[in-house]
């Protein structure tokens, strides 16, 4: 019977072979990348920025309908539309990516090693996904809502002024795509510890000691990478908070599963020494 310890290819690629691979594997992914991006530019750029800016928008058109958002340079909408383009290519390539990351380290790990790799491989866009639903279809209403309410309806009796929201679209979609990128990637959460869980670099009990230090962590991260209002933090906190304690269930059912893995190999080493 063949040990898992053994690789699949016994062969073994010399290291210039090694780099040619890593080229061909990286040219795919540059490949993937400029078709989706130059079709996304030229195709549906505009759509994209419409829909990002949706959530304002139904907000401002409420209040005025003659609400509008400008750019302060000739150049700005263009390259505004250029990077909706890239991060729009990057977030549809990203399958790709994985893919062709995964099929070339794959050959290198122990059959056991890719099992507990692939539903992570799955499991990471899926999660960056949720991410930023999340941000676009409850936080950024909620904190579009908190913003607005600090304009002012002059009163010339008084001597104040109107002060009312004009929103530019290059500074927009730079903290759109902030939010969107944070919520993505503190969904992964679960991922990077359930891996350092099973590599034996964390624990479900080490986690489960840490988690005080955790919640304040994640507050400051909230703090960090949404807009300066408690609901907006809070909406960030406690998702991360949850898969926090998701993660240490995962890394639970992770360390009995590696002991039930010890423990077969230890009884069939038994059982190959009595033999």
């Amino acid at each position: 019977m063949k040990s898992d310890a053994v690789l699949p290819d016994d062969k073994k690629m010399p290291l210039l072979d090694h780099i040619v691979e890593l080229r061909n594997r990286l040219l795919w992914c540059v490949a993937a990348l400029v078709i989706v991006f130059l079709a996304t530019f030229l195709l549906i750029a505009q759509d994209i920025f419409n829909f990002l800016v949706q959530p304002l928008a139904d907000i401002l058109l409420k209040r005025n309908p003659n609400a509008r958002m400008f750019f302060g340079d000739i150049t700005e909408f263009f390259f505004t539309q250029v990077k909706v383009a890239f991060f729009f290519a990057a977030f549809v390539c990203a399958p790709v990516i994985l893919t062709q990351i995964w099929r070339f380290v794959a050959p290198g790990l122990y059959k056991n090693e890719r099992r507990a790799l692939l539903p992570f491989l799955f499991a990471t866009p899926v999660l960056f996904a949720l991410g930023a639903a999340m941000v676009y279809y409850i936080l950024m209403p909620m904190a579009w809502e908190f913003f607005l309410s600090f304009e002012q309806t002059g009163v010339a009796a008084e001597g104040t002024l109107n002060i009312v929201l004009d929103p530019k679209v290059k500074e927009y979609l730079s903290l759109v795509m902030l939010l969107i990128f944070a919520f993505g990637l503190s969904f992964q959460l679960p991922v990077v510890l359930t891996l350092l869980a099973r590599v034996g670099i964390a624990s479900s009990a080490g986690l489960a000691r840490s988690r005080r230090y955790a919640i304040v962590l994640v507050f400051v991260f909230a703090a960090i990478f949404t807009p300066p209002d408690p609901v907006s933090q809070l909406a960030l906190a406690v998702p991360i908070i949850l898969l926090y304690e998701l993660s240490i269930q995962l890394a639970k059912i992770t360390e009995r599963k590696r002991m039930q893995r010890e423990a077969e190999a230890e009884r069939e080493a038994q059982e190959a020494e009595s033999a």
